[in-house]
């Protein structure tokens, strides 16, 4: 069954155009279809396409569900954006594939890139959402300098992950399951040990992801994996 990403479905049995578009140009989809849709808010609706005129589709919800949550805890993950955006957007694909809660962009004293157009980032969010079938979109943030994001309240645990000497738990062991958890990755140059020390001062703890020394996408992606992997 095709699932369709439907935000407004609680106030609107209309898809939106960019859906509505796909499911009668595409998929060819007439009245009486039955279709999936989510509201990326944890719900899904089992649904009958009611009528079809010109662009526009509407629906007749059939049966709404809201299954257990695939994972405990809010997972939240802050990273720097890497040079090169199809990096970025494999990133988003797969750690939405894979299970998480919200993605932070950070404006760090060594970062490759200072802007990203968040409007690609998001429909790779939606699309991921959809081909995993889950029924949670993860929040995304745009970028935020550092120091702000670090001095913000978090309620849970709180790792930075960075390469310098020092003693660093791992992190699958640092984790506490059903707790929600909060990691930061560096840019390719790494965070400044200016950085370093003021997470360190507003409770983050130093973590490593394993004994290889890995790029920033990849970092991001094995930190979301361990993080899902804790909290299923």
């Amino acid at each position: 069954m095709h699932l369709f990403y439907t935000p407004d479905i609680a106030t609107t049995l209309e898809l939106p155009q960019d859906e509505a578009a796909h499911a009668i140009r595409v998929l060819r989809l007439t009245e009486g279809a039955e279709v999936m849709l989510t509201d990326g808010k944890g719900s899904f609706y089992r649904a009958e396409i009611d009528m079809v005129s010109g662009k526009r589709c509407y629906v007749r919800i059939v049966e709404t569900t809201t299954p257990e949550p695939m994972w405990r805890g809010h997972l939240h993950l802050a990273m720097a954006p890497t040079k090169n955006m199809d990096r970025i957007e494999w990133f988003a694909e797969k750690a939405t594939e894979i299970g998480f809660n919200e993605l932070t962009f950070l404006d760090c004293r060594f970062s490759e890139r200072k802007v990203v157009k968040t409007e690609r980032v998001e429909k790779i969010l939606v699309s991921a959402m959809k081909q995993s079938l889950k029924p949670t979109l993860p929040i995304l943030n745009g970028m935020t300098p550092f120091d702000k994001f670090v001095s913000q309240p978090f309620e849970g645990q709180k790792f930075i992950a960075h390469c310098y000497e020092g003693d660093k738990e791992a992190l699958m062991q640092a984790l506490k399951p059903g707790e929600n958890v909060l990691v930061l990755i560096g840019p390719e140059g790494d965070f400044s040990p200016e950085e370093v020390q003021k997470a360190l001062a507003h409770g983050f703890r130093p973590i490593t992801l394993g004994k290889s020394r890995l790029r920033t996408e990849t970092a991001a992606l094995v930190a979301v994996h361990m993080m899902n992997i804790v909290n299923v």
